[in-house]
């Protein structure tokens, strides 16, 4: 692996979990759009973190929300994950046909405003998503285990990453993340994680719990 790079990019491939889908967990996305989205609309300027982006399905999810919530365009999205051959994926945009109708499913329950069709050009058994969704997001490599801050953000997803983190690594992570977050920016958080057991869960309330959402508390 020191001597050969592309085998250590074969070996991360197995070792990163690279599962997941557009709009997953479609009330976790209406949830975002109903209550946290009008929050988002009193900044003049945004920026969001996605991280441990994978194939890039949930940065392409949060800027179409973002786009059909007339916020794209004063929006910059950070997605970031350790694989690079994932964010070589991610940053093209391309995604197989056959998954499309999932994904618009997921879309539309999620409490969207257009059709998905909107977004993207299907052409020889692949869908390509538009330009104007890739030109505001910025792909790059960074660890959770090991890279610091990199910019101040309104809102931080990183959803199903946590739970194959043990706890001091959840703990490291979880406070990049308030470091990372302005004045009562919010998280989201997987579905079957929480951050009820982090030595951080005093940085942070609850903002629309069943969806795991939560604000960067106020310092007292």
């Amino acid at each position: 692996m020191l001597r050969e790079p592309e085998l250590f990019r074969t070996l991360l491939d197995h070792l990163t979990v690279q599962v997941s889908e557009m709009f997953r967990d479609p009330s976790y996305f209406r949830a975002v759009r109903e209550q946290v989205v009008p929050l988002l609309r009193t900044y003049p300027s945004l920026k969001l973190w996605v991280a441990g982006c994978s194939a890039g399905e949930e940065a392409y999810s949060l800027a179409i929300l973002l786009c059909e919530e007339g916020l794209l365009q004063r929006s910059l999205l950070y997605a970031t994950d350790i694989n690079p051959r994932m964010l070589e994926s991610a940053e093209a945009g391309i995604y197989p046909i056959d998954r499309i109708a999932g994904f618009t499913v997921n879309h539309r329950e999620s409490g969207a405003k257009s059709s998905l069709s909107d977004y993207y050009t299907a052409a020889y058994g692949r869908a390509i998503f538009d330009k104007s969704l890739r030109e505001r997001i910025v792909f790059s490599d960074h660890s959770l285990a090991t890279d610091s801050v990199f910019a101040e953000v309104q809102f931080v997803s990183c959803r199903n990453v946590l739970i194959y983190f043990d706890r001091a690594l959840q703990d490291r992570a979880v406070g990049l993340f308030r470091d990372s977050l302005c004045r009562q920016g919010f998280l989201g958080l997987g579905s079957k994680e929480s951050l009820r057991f982090s030595g951080r869960s005093s940085a942070f309330v609850s903002f629309v719990g069943q969806e795991k959402i939560y604000q960067k508390a106020v310092p007292t």
